[in-house]
């Protein structure tokens, strides 16, 4: 069984910054590209960021780039994403996903392991 795990949400004030944990776990369990989405109340889940498997693929969605950065330590089967300039539209449910392959995608639909969100609320 495979487990992933987010940490590191809370509530910061517009212009602040937090950085997003998620450990994958699991028997026989190696990884592939693993992303960040996110879903505010009322709206659909949408991506956020991604990294391939070695790191060196990332994307973003448009209204992150410049102020989150996402990276992450295989050896530790870890991802990162750290925030920078949060905005108030930035608050959401953050959900760590991870893929079979190593190929960054940006529907959900391609992701097989989940984690159970943590919030981020971002006041203005």
């Amino acid at each position: 069984q495979v487990q992933v795990v987010e940490s590191g949400g809370g509530l910061v004030q517009a212009g602040g910054s937090l950085r997003l944990s998620c450990a994958a776990s699991g028997r026989t369990f190696n990884p592939g590209a693993m992303g960040w989405f996110r879903q505010a109340p009322g709206k659909e889940r949408e991506f956020v960021a991604g990294i391939s498997w070695s790191g060196r693929m990332t994307d973003y969605t448009d209204s992150v780039k410049g102020r989150f950065t996402i990276s992450r330590d295989n050896a530790k089967n870890t991802v990162y994403l750290q925030m920078n300039s949060l905005k108030p539209e930035d608050t959401a449910v953050y959900y760590c996903a991870v893929k079979a392959n190593g190929l960054v995608t940006i529907d959900p639909k391609g992701y097989i392991y989940w984690g159970q969100g943590t919030q981020v609320t971002v006041s203005s």
